[in-house]
């Protein structure tokens, strides 16, 4: 680590060092498997259930990690961060849990259950208009007043040493896998999970997948330079956001391929894992399924960790259920 610079590339003890600190605050989820998802890929496919995960996601990892590595004055100040989605969430537990403020800022367009979330965890919300200029402007502000210590949602290694305890577990649960699968938004939950596997498993390869209409990983990886997502537009929500400079470089070291997958595919994934094993995902999660039922990548006979990212779903509004 470096003075006051978060971003920083985590080592395997750091890795570990926030599997312990975490440990007391997490759930420790299930590994899973399912014999007609496997007979459909042809692979024996082990899903790590971070849909069940404190805040359904594993956000929940990330920020428990930042908010307890905080010192005691830093601590006194509170967090504060920009999220929509799992990260607030997450943020707001993780703050509760310290016995610290969280200042939340939300477009005035957030889903009304996630703003519940949040504050039913004890966080100051802001509310901004839905830009993401609007969205920093309100977050300078917060933190000025506030002091708080702004928490990235991944841009930042206290956050992706705590997203790769994720990859520990499956590792320990499952042996011998050929490849892990997450899929890619902002990289925080790909990054950790790609060093986790250098360390601790460096045969298995790591790869991503990213809806078609949010390529921005994809198209980066390829290029060999971060490009930034161009006018994003997926049912998988979670998935919006581009890399950082941080995340690439982790990325383009360690992840052997990012795949593509077409809505069409994420939305029957989704479906055909509620429909199979009973629980719920959201659409982000199901997005490395879907790779596999497009047939994106040969997975005959392979041993496929995936990691489900999360399972906040929003009931009334679920995708197949659409005109």
């Amino acid at each position: 680590m470096n003075g006051n610079d978060r971003r920083w590339v985590p080592n395997l003890k750091d890795i570990q060092v926030a599997h312990y600190r975490i440990e007391p605050f997490i759930h420790r989820t299930p590994t899973i498997t399912s014999k007609t998802l496997n007979s459909m890929t042809g692979a024996k496919l082990y899903f790590k259930c971070e849909n069940l995960q404190k805040v359904g996601a594993f956000k929940f990892r990330g920020a428990t990690n930042a908010v307890m590595m905080l010192s005691e004055k830093e601590a006194e100040r509170g967090v504060a961060t920009h999220s929509s989605g799992n990260h607030a969430q997450a943020l707001a537990l993780a703050a509760r849990n310290r016995g610290i403020p969280a200042y939340i800022v939300m477009p005035e367009t957030a889903p009304a259950v996630k703003v519940e979330a949040v504050r039913s965890y004890g966080a100051k919300i802001t509310f901004c208009r839905p830009t993401l200029e609007a969205r920093e402007s309100e977050l300078r502000k917060v933190v000025e007043r506030t002091g708080a210590e702004f928490i990235h949602p991944y841009d930042d290694g206290r956050i992706i040493s705590g997203q790769a305890t994720a990859a520990v577990e499956l590792l320990d649960d499952t042996e011998d896998l050929d490849i892990v699968m997450t899929p890619v938004g902002g990289g925080g939950l790909i990054s950790g999970t790609s060093l986790a596997v250098k360390y601790i498993s460096p045969e298995t390869k790591v790869i991503g997948a990213e809806p078609e209409n949010a390529d921005d990983a994809f198209r980066s990886l390829r290029s060999g330079s971060l490009l930034p997502s161009e006018d994003p537009d997926t049912i998988a929500d979670g998935l919006l956001t581009s890399l950082s400079e941080l995340t690439f470089g982790i990325i383009k070291e360690n992840v052997s391929s990012i795949v593509t997958v077409g809505e069409e595919f994420i939305v029957r994934a989704m479906k055909l894992f509620w429909e199979r094993t009973k629980l719920i995902i959201e659409p982000s999660a199901a997005v490395p399924l879907g790779a596999l039922l497009e047939k994106k990548m040969d997975v005959e006979g392979k041993r496929v960790g995936i990691i489900l990212s999360g399972g906040n779903v929003d009931l009334k509004n679920l995708p197949w259920l659409r005109s």
